[in-house]
């Protein structure tokens, strides 16, 4: 029998199949396509993500392939306005290594992750469709399209925003969309323009942008769509985004070719009522569509899987009771609801700004579209001793200690792994850093510039127990070892 059946390989399935490989989960991948997409669909990947797959393993590998500085060169009516940089500023600190996003087409997120996979022991199965499914108390049976079916301890649903699970499962998806298309989208190469910016062109006559991707010819055109004379979207073709690239820029010199990837985009605000029905999970697209403003969606994705895959791993090792596996819906549903929230808050800001000269889609950040303030402080894992500005259900902040190898280095080379890890803040905590179980790993900090405890809102000496996934479980006065031992207690 499979342990977890992942349906979809886009960033989520594939996210939480290395989560669960790397702790020797057996997993099994499938994916309705004959091909992997070569589409660049999503384009950033925002600082969280960046530090979750940087805990993978992934993170040089992505600095290599992607850029985290792109201006934003701004036109109205065809006519050059300004430049801004949204990261021009951003510089790392002892508590965010990541300030700024990269810019990386989602392609090449899933090509790293499936290297990644391989190297763990895993691979996709192309062309492998699920039709139907059944399960009980024992397990999940998936029926696939060919006649074969697939037995699993669990299966999760990463199939996208027309899920086969989810429609399966009678899950209901909740919210509203617009039937007709409001962008057309596509990548093309384009001669005559500078590569080292995003291009947004905005006026009356709506949006046209282009933006390059590093270390290729390749740009994705966004636009409103191109309308016939009874005002119906025309289907997005190279001859038609050439016609749009004329109309928005006024420039006769910019020649487009090879499109691929044409696709259109309609407004659609959901999410799945439930993220769990029995011993099936719902992530990313199929728990939740929203608008592109401030680029959530992959993101959301990515980071649904990096909270699903430490609880699922924990129960499937023994080390905690099936209970965990329902605060994965308690933690993430509403994460998905401020997603919706502020996605939506975004697109209205930069349909407003349209028809203002110097307005680009920097008016979609509207919230923290870093993902950095995240945090899950109302769950019921989130144990708080100690009042300061940093709670349990936080993202815990990097700092800046005593490598594994004895060397200077970063807290989160101490979180990264499958472990729940222990910060003993001052002298005073060493005493409670012996006799933890296996999968707790013991750091003393010294600290004594109190850097990590203004970054942890810390006074004194304390003990801080982070969960695999890097939030803080529990703060506790330094004394207090009998209560993390409880709490790791607990979870069985």
């Amino acid at each position: 029998m499979t342990t977890v059946l992942i349906v979809g390989a886009g960033p989520t399935g594939l996210t939480l199949a290395c989560g669960l490989a790397r702790q020797g989960v057996a997993v099994r991948v499938i994916e309705k396509a004959d091909a992997f997409h070569t589409g660049s669909r999503g384009k950033t990947l925002n600082p969280r993500s960046i530090e979750v797959l940087a805990d993978l393993g992934l993170g040089r590998r992505l600095a290599a392939a992607g850029r985290t500085h792109l201006p934003f060169r701004k036109y109205y009516a065809g006519e050059f306005v300004n430049e801004t940089e949204p990261f021009a500023d951003a510089g790392p600190t002892a508590a965010v290594p990541h300030p700024a996003s990269i810019w990386l087409p989602q392609t090449r997120v899933e090509r790293l992750l499936r290297e990644l996979l391989a190297e763990l022991g895993g691979a996709v199965e192309l062309g492998t469709e699920l039709v139907d499914l059944s399960q009980d108390d024992g397990g999940v049976r998936a029926r696939l399209a060919d006649g074969r079916t697939i037995a699993a301890e669990y299966l999760v649903a990463c199939d996208g925003g027309r899920s086969t699970v989810r429609k399966l499962l009678g899950t209901a998806f909740i919210g509203v969309g617009d039937p007709e298309p409001m962008m057309v989208c596509g990548d093309v190469e384009v001669d005559g323009l500078e590569g080292g910016a995003w291009h947004q062109w905005f006026g009356p006559q709506g949006v046209f942008m282009l933006c390059p991707f590093e270390g290729t010819r390749r740009w994705q055109l966004q636009s409103s769509p191109e309308t016939d004379a009874e005002g119906r979207a025309i289907a997005p073709s190279l001859e038609s985004f050439q016609r749009l690239a004329a109309l928005h820029t006024g420039r006769a010199d910019l020649k487009l070719s090879d499109a691929t990837w044409l696709s259109t985009w309609r407004v659609n605000v959901r999410r799945a009522e439930s993220y769990r029905t029995g011993r099936v999970f719902l992530a990313g697209d199929c728990a939740h569509v929203h608008p592109t403003a401030g680029g959530l969606g992959m993101n959301t994705g990515i980071q649904d899987a990096w909270n699903l895959a430490w609880k699922l791993g924990y129960v499937l090792r023994g080390l905690a009771a099936p209970a965990l596996l329902d605060t994965y819906q308690e933690e993430r549903l509403p994460i998905a609801a401020w997603t919706l929230e502020v996605s939506t808050a975004g697109m209205d800001a930069v349909s407003e700004g349209i028809n203002t000269p110097g307005v680009g889609v920097e008016a979609g950040r509207v919230g923290d579209f870093t993902g950095l303030s995240l945090g899950y402080p109302w769950s019921r894992l989130a144990v708080d001793r100690l009042a300061g500005p940093v709670r349990a259900g936080d993202r815990a902040p990097d700092a800046v200690c005593t490598g594994l190898d004895g060397r200077p280095g970063r807290l989160f080379d101490h979180f990264a792994g499958d472990h729940f890890t222990l910060l003993g803040v001052g002298a005073a905590a060493a005493s409670a850093l012996t006799g933890l179980p296996d999968h707790v790993r013991p750091v003393l900090l010294d600290d004594p510039d109190g850097t990590t405890r203004r970054d942890y809102g810390i006074t004194g000496d304390a003990l801080v127990l982070v969960r695999p996934d890097n939030h803080i479980a529990l703060t506790a006065p330094a004394d207090a070892r009998e209560e993390v031992l409880d709490y790791l207690a607990a979870l069985r």
